[in-house]
């Protein structure tokens, strides 16, 4: 068993109930449905790469699949009815080639990290540190497939321009 798998394990079985359990829920719903997006395009991604780059799409999509399972426990335990997956769902942009591909799947990890950032906003302690680790780890995920890192993971571009530094007064 892995470190991840134990903290996953640790979180469905030590996690204690939130006074705030419909926020719970909507933020466990809103990361299991960016979940359910990534496997998506994680399949349409893999389609398009080969070696090395093919079997790393593979990984981040067996690590996407494990953490729906998770939440998917998670919010049956709460007595929630998980959010399911769509038949299909509207790439941000076509994908016909491995750059494109590598584009994508970076694209997924920062909308599975903008989920998880409401996790990381509960008052649970332990969804908060869970959530930190899975922004954490798509962060990681995105800076493999674009090979930069983002400043504040989850966070839109334009926040993070409005964020990074003060702008000068005006004379």
């Amino acid at each position: 068993m892995t470190r991840s798998d134990r903290s996953w394990r640790g979180l469905m079985t030590r996690s204690g109930g939130s006074r705030s359990a419909p926020a719970t829920r909507s933020a466990l719903q809103s990361a299991l449905a960016a979940e359910h997006a990534a496997i998506y395009g994680y399949g349409v991604a893999g389609a398009h790469l080969k070696g090395a780059r093919q079997q790393a799409a593979q990984r981040d999509w067996a690590a996407h699949q494990v953490a729906r399972d998770v939440l998917e426990a998670r919010l049956s335990s709460l007595g929630a009815q998980p959010v399911a997956a769509q038949d299909a769902y509207q790439l941000p942009f076509p994908v016909h080639s491995s750059s494109a591909a590598a584009a994508l799947a970076a694209f997924l990890e920062d909308g599975v990290a903008t989920a998880y950032l409401r996790l990381v906003a509960l008052d649970d302690p332990r969804l908060r540190a869970w959530g930190a680790r899975q922004v954490r780890a798509s962060a990681l995920r995105a800076t493999s497939w674009t090979g930069r890192a983002a400043a504040f993971p989850g966070l839109a571009a334009s926040a993070r321009a409005t964020t990074s530094a003060p702008r000068p007064a005006a004379s």
